[in-house]
């Protein structure tokens, strides 16, 4: 549910990407760093390899965020989370052409009902779609599944320790900031100094969805079934959506909530545990863009 609210918290902070996109990591900053200090008190400091590669991981994650805030504003805080999921098939995809590890046969089952999905998302069948310029939102959506792919595959090799996963994601968390600030600057849309009701927000978004969201999903993942952490983080972009229609106001059409049963149906394939998986399946994560 932290993660699930990210969007809501997003909207109710009227902030520019850049700007929304920094105070989030700084106010998130605090959390993960006094964990990351307990962390390293009890297990020693993190490798060099893993500190480099959390920083490089950060970039990708900047541009998961940035993306996914301009395809807020395109298609709407609920329809954007949905196509940011997208990142679990796009790990498959990536890690087949990066490190050779070939998808499952469910990732490759789930590819054609997740395309359908996202058709119907994008407003190209059908009328009435909601957003204001929805297939661009598809195309920001699907740049942010991409971006927070590359976050995973980094940090993930450099993060296998599961005693201690605050240090490497305070390290991503600060580089996200500093790429954030460089691009808000460069495309003018830094807000240094947000109006206070935006700052709380952002607070609110920064402690809930920028550390506790992370650490929670990281501490329950090694202890429970791969089914159940499936199940539970597939109901998060399925809240995203009927929370961004109750609290914002948000209308999708009918075509539209149509392709997000698909969509959300073909990251079901595609992550739940079933027989005849081939070698490499994407853990579930943290859904992207939040």
């Amino acid at each position: 549910m932290c993660i699930a609210f990210s969007g809501i918290f997003y909207r109710y902070a009227e902030v520019s990407p850049s700007t929304g996109v920094v105070f989030r990591c700084l106010f998130g900053l605090p959390v993960l760093i006094a964990v990351a200090v307990i962390e390293q008190r009890r297990y020693g400091p993190l490798p060099t390899a893993t500190i480099r590669l959390a920083a490089i991981a950060g970039v990708f994650f900047a541009g998961d965020l940035l993306f996914w805030h301009h395809a807020i504003e395109a298609v709407g805080a609920g329809l954007a989370t949905v196509l940011g999921n997208l990142q679990v098939l796009v790990v498959g995809f990536v890690a087949w052409a990066v490190f050779r590890e070939r998808p499952s046969r469910s990732i490759l089952a789930a590819l054609p009902v997740v395309v359908v999905g996202v058709a119907l998302i994008s407003g190209a069948v059908g009328s009435g779609a909601y957003g204001a310029a929805p297939a661009l939102g598809v195309v920001l959506g699907l740049a942010t599944a991409f971006c927070y792919a590359g976050y995973l595959l980094v940090i993930r090799r450099g993060g296998r320790d599961l005693r201690r996963p605050a240090g490497p994601v305070a390290i991503a968390t600060a580089s996200t900031a500093a790429v954030a600030v460089l691009v808000g600057f460069v495309g003018g849309d830094l807000n240094l100094a947000p109006a206070l009701p935006s700052l709380a927000w952002l607070a609110v978004l920064g402690l809930t969805s920028q550390s506790a969201g992370y650490l929670l999903i990281s501490l329950s993942l090694p202890r429970l079934p791969a089914v159940v952490t499936s199940m539970i983080l597939l109901a998060q972009p399925v809240a995203s959506v009927i929370l961004a229609m109750v609290l914002l106001g948000e209308s999708p059409s009918p075509t539209q909530l149509a392709g997000v049963a698909l969509v959300v149906g073909g990251i079901a394939i595609a992550t739940l545990p079933g027989r005849g998986r081939a070698a490499v399946t994407p853990r579930r994560s943290p859904a992207a863009g939040s």
